[in-house]
């Protein structure tokens, strides 16, 4: 590889460098410990050097430095893993730039020609590189090492790499940790003793920094059952970090595919660098905070101050850029922020005040290079603006729909108490500060009108607003009629499961006992099961939509769910619910530090992990009275899963004493189930009707009424501090966790399932080592290089676990040829292509785990006469068939042809007559008769079809001992899982 010029004082320094080969201007060195004659103690101090120091001597064991002979000064210019390597390097020196080099008068001139050169052959090899490092010569350097160490298969991408110590015990090894996008590797080499680790990261169930007596600060890694630690000095945060984000991106691509979105910076495995992870998590947060479409990326961040007109002074904060918003976050505690969609910019003065369409001017100030920032804005001013989209209203609704249910369904007008007045003029006060619609600045206050409620009349434009989905509606007009269109008379499992469940939402509410309600109910899911077929429908999206329908227009309730579903509970309505699962186990971990008391009395917190997944799957409309549940909404669409962690909490909170006094898991339920029937809503100013029905026949008196606003404000006074950005770092440390529990679970039922199958040497054990050796290595190396593999591109989700986890042929005949029987077969190849096809059932070029078990399982544990049978009938092929018959027809035709045609004439009959006579001597004279009846014969025989029975070949097998006693040989399975473990990775894998 060549390096880039760089200055050597000392051409020996501490003798650590031998010379192989030189001349007037190069010199080739080999590292001492390197090569022949490298070991001793020499070798080993070497060695430790070459890992604990980060310097180019370390790079590779071979290098080439320049000089002159009136110079003491050296240049490295190339380095090499193997002898080979250099010496390829050298004889190109020497066939292209020695010659050259005496034309030269100084040594000054011979130099600066070397170094440009050199120079030039990097930039060459650069351009193939499609993302720079940010320090390209090292990069190259550690991914050198990083290959020479570890012995990956070449496709593997390098992301990024630290100096760190891994403690074993209490003894910490110095070292380097490498990131790459499919493993975490560790190297170090200290005194002769190598330590050498490889996971990948499909394989982790543990990572976070945790802290002790002896760290203060290391990231642990819980892989295999085995604990890992690592320390640093220096970038421990960005380190974990990094780390985080690979884990993710593996464990969605991998094993959550259902959910799997290819991000434009992570669409190539191959192509991922810390530069594009890093712009991606800071994306996503962006994203996440503002509630923007997933489409929108993270461009440009500046710091500024925003006069802020309600507060009379101006905020410092950030001004965050993406391609159609323009956001501010303020940065001194007030909790402001604004978003600006640019399709509602107007103008943009020369100093930086922004005009939005019918609403007033936002000014910053103080903005860093604020001439280019002022320019990229008014390139985007107004772009993407929806011509449904007015000033007067946010949102636009197609007349084919329906407005708000809830407003067609009122038995009486609707008496609105003086509360609900009181909230509406506090509201309408809030609006006249701070704004309306989608550049009303998010304040304390708001919040603080948020926990007291929200007006039934505001409630759906309040939702739209804080959710964002008021963003997607503006910005795809006409998009909703459109799929309803299409999706009309569609008939698929999703809409037979919608048609199932369509009278089951809300059945107490009069909106959902008539056509208009089931018809638009019907509508919206049926439009987003066919928008986003991965998550189709799933069970309590009805009951969610159908509350959404009571207080938002037919196309804002579609909205609505599409951003609920694909943004603010991702992963939560899939057939794993994964998202929901990843949730109770973030609320665990919020009780274990905020509920202490309950702890103690109840060491298995399983038990609310269960009881509250209702909570979590349907915002609490499941378990608390509609009237009250709508505030939970109301919390929800502006804090987010935030608020619903905090509502739990308190709930468990306030039946504190009563649950440490229980005595089983029922009577817990049996409390919880009380007191959510005895929450109220004072407040709500919906039919008498409907809050009776909510009710039902439960029995109230047995528990004090609680009011849900104060139940709310509860919430948010003691478990108010905690942070959404913790919420979503508790969120990517359990999800680890949960997936792999899952996975697990899941092959415990396989294994199970195949056991009745299996005879007697597939054990648990085997199966187990089996699945692993399947599942975990051959078919996720199968997807660790490209997105395009057939293994991914065929996944189907909806089949059993047997049976989605597929290998195409290049993949099985790998495994196949670690596993089969005979290991020194010479025609490896052809054998694993006829087991292939034998086994591949339906022809569509993969098989699954259940057929790949079902011939080694004949193959090693069945008898004698079932192995025969199984390569009988690998031979069955038309060409194998065909010969066969040839054979047997050879032989018949030969043995006929050398029968007489006629009796001798020295024995012919003695009564013959005249007539037998004259035939015969006719017959006998005339050779071409006998050549006809030849040819008769044999065209004969060759309309006959000849072969080889089973029962033929085992009985002629039978004979020979030393066959049976081949195949019916023992065979160690367990020997060969461990040898086939080894020798899985080093194995390179073909795309």
């Amino acid at each position: 590889m060549w390096l880039k010029p760089e200055e050597i004082l000392l051409k020996n320094a501490f003798k650590l460098w031998v010379t192989e080969k030189d001349n007037e201007y190069f010199v080739l060195q080999r590292r001492r410990g390197y090569g022949e004659g490298g070991g001793g103690l020499t070798g080993l101090l070497v060695g430790t050097l070459d890992t604990v120091l980060d310097s180019t001597s370390k790079v590779a064991p071979y290098r080439i430095l320049h000089h002159t002979p009136d110079s003491q000064v050296y240049w490295s210019i190339a380095c090499g893993v193997t002898k080979e390597e250099i010496i390829q390097h050298w004889d190109w020196l020497q066939q292209n730039i020695m010659r050259t080099l005496s034309v030269f008068d100084s040594s000054e001139d011979v130099t600066s020609f070397v170094q440009g050169k050199i120079r030039g052959l990097i930039a060459e090899e650069g351009k193939t590189c499609l993302v720079q490092e940010d320090d390209p010569e090292k990069f190259r350097e550690a991914h050198l090492r990083f290959e020479k160490w570890f012995e990956l298969p070449p496709e593997e991408k390098l992301v990024t790499y630290y100096s760190c110590s891994y403690w074993k015990g209490k003894v910490p090894c110095q070292g380097w940790l490498y990131l790459s996008t499919n493993f975490l590797c560790f190297y170090s080499y200290l005194l002769g003793a190598e330590v050498k680790l490889v996971i990948s990261w499909d394989e982790l169930w543990r990572l976070e920094k945790t802290s002790n007596v002896i760290l203060t600060e290391s990231i642990h890694v819980l892989a295999h059952g085995e604990d890992h630690y690592f320390s640093m000095l220096l970038h421990l945060n960005e380190t974990f970090v990094i780390m985080e984000q690979l884990a993710d991106y593996s464990i969605k691509r991998l094993f959550d595919k259902e959910s799997f979105q290819r991000e434009p910076a992570l669409s190539d495995p191959l192509q991922i660098t810390k530069r594009g992870l890093e712009a991606n998590a800071k994306s996503e947060q962006f994203r996440t905070f503002f509630r923007l479409p997933k489409e929108e990326n993270l461009l440009e961040v500046h710091e500024s101050f925003l006069w802020v007109p309600f507060s009379h002074f101006n905020t410092l904060g950030k001004i965050c850029l993406s391609e159609n918003y323009l956001c501010f976050a303020s940065q001194d505690g007030s909790q402001c922020h604004v978003i600006i969609p640019m399709r509602e910019v107007k103008s943009n003065k020369k100093s930086l005040t922004v005009c939005v369409r019918g609403k007033r001017a936002l000014r910053f100030s103080e903005v860093r290079d604020y001439q280019r920032l002022a320019n990229t804005i008014r390139s985007r001013c107004g772009i993407s603006a929806s011509p449904q989209h007015s000033a007067s209203s946010e949102v636009m609704c197609c007349d084919c729909f329906i407005c708000a249910i809830l407003l067609l369904f009122k038995r009486h007008p609707v008496v609105c108490r003086l509360k609900e007045k009181m909230k509406e003029q506090s509201w309408n006060i809030h609006f006249s500060e701070y704004g309306r619609g989608t550049s009303m600045f998010f304040t304390r206050k708001t919040r603080d009108l948020i926990v007291r409620g929200v007006p039934e009349a505001l409630r759906g434009e309040l939702w739209m607003l804080f959710s964002g989905a008021v963003n997607d509606m503006a910005t795809h007009p006409g998009y909703y009629t459109e799929l309803v269109e299409q999706s009309l008379g569609t008939s698929t499992l999703a809409t037979d499961e919608i048609e199932r469940d369509l009278h089951r939402s809300l059945p107490e509410h009069p909106a959902f006992q008539s056509d208009t309600g089931i018809s638009a109910l019907r509508r919206v899911l049926t439009a987003y099961a066919y928008r986003n077929p991965k998550i189709g429908y799933c069970q309590a999206m009805n009951i969610l939509t159908s509350v959404l329908l009571l207080y938002a227009k037919e196309e804002e309730a579609f909205w609505l769910l599409v951003a609920v579903c694909e943004r603010m509970l991702p992963d939560y309505f899939n057939r794993r619910i994964i998202g929901a699962l990843v949730d109770q186990a973030v609320f665990e971990d919020l009780i274990r530090e905020n509920l202490p008391q309950l702890v103690e009395h109840m060491t298995d917190l399983s038990f609310f992990s269960s009881v509250s997944l209702s909570w979590f799957l349907t915002l609490f409309i499941s378990v608390l009275p509609i009237e009250s549940a709508v505030n939970v909404v109301d919390c929800f669409f502006y804090d987010g899963i935030k608020a619903i962690l905090q509502l739990g909490l308190a709930v468990l909170d306030y039946n504190m004493e009563a649950l440490i006094s229980c005595h089983d898991d029922a009577e817990a339920v049996t409390i919880l189930n009380k007191f959510f029937d005895s929450v109220t809503n004072k407040d709500s100013p919906l039919p008498p009707t409907v809050q009776q029905a909510s009710v039902g026949n439960n029995d109230k008196a047995s528990h004090i009424s609680v009011d849900i606003s104060e139940l709310i404000r509860e919430a948010y006074e003691k478990y108010g501090n905690i942070r959404s950005e913790e919420v979503e770092s508790s969120r990517k440390r359990n999800k680890l966790y949960v997936i792999q529990t899952l996975e697990d679970t899941t092959k415990q039922n396989v294994v199970s399932k195949l056991r009745v199958t299996s005879t007697g040497a597939c054990s648990d054990t085997v199966l187990h080592k089996l699945y692993i050796l399947y599942l975990f290595r051959q078919h996720f190396l199968s997807c660790y290089w490209t997105m395009n593999s057939p293994a991914l591109l065929h996944h189907d989700p909806s089949l059993a676990y047997l049976e989605q986890y597929q290998l195409g042929f290049q993949q099985f005949s790998m495994l196949f040829s670690l596993l089969e029987p005979w290991a020194f077969c010479s025609i490896k190849s052809t054998l694993s292509l006829w087991v292939f096809r034998l086994i591949d059932e339906n022809q569509d070029g993969l098989i699954n785990f259940k057929e790949f078990c079902c011939a080694l399982d004949t193959l090693y544990t069945g008898s004698f006469t079932n192995k025969l049978k199984f390569l009988f009938k690998l031979h069955l092929p038309p060409a194998v068939a065909h010969v066969t018959s040839l054979l047997l027809r050879m032989e018949e035709v030969g043995r006929r042809l050398l029968e007489p045609s006629s009796p001798p004439e020295s024995k012919k009959p003695a009564n013959t007559t005249a007539g037998e006579e004259s035939s015969t001597e006719e017959s006998s004279t005339t050779p071409e008769s006998s050549d006809t009846s030849s040819s008769h014969n044999s065209q004969d025989l060759s309309e006959t079809e000849w072969s080889f029975s089973f029962e033929q070949v085992l009985a002629s097998l039978l004979n020979e001992p030393a066959i049976v006693s081949f195949f019916e040989r023992p065979v160690d399975i367990q020997m060969k899982l461990g040898q086939a473990k080894v020798a899985q990775l080093k194995s390179k894998t073909n795309k």
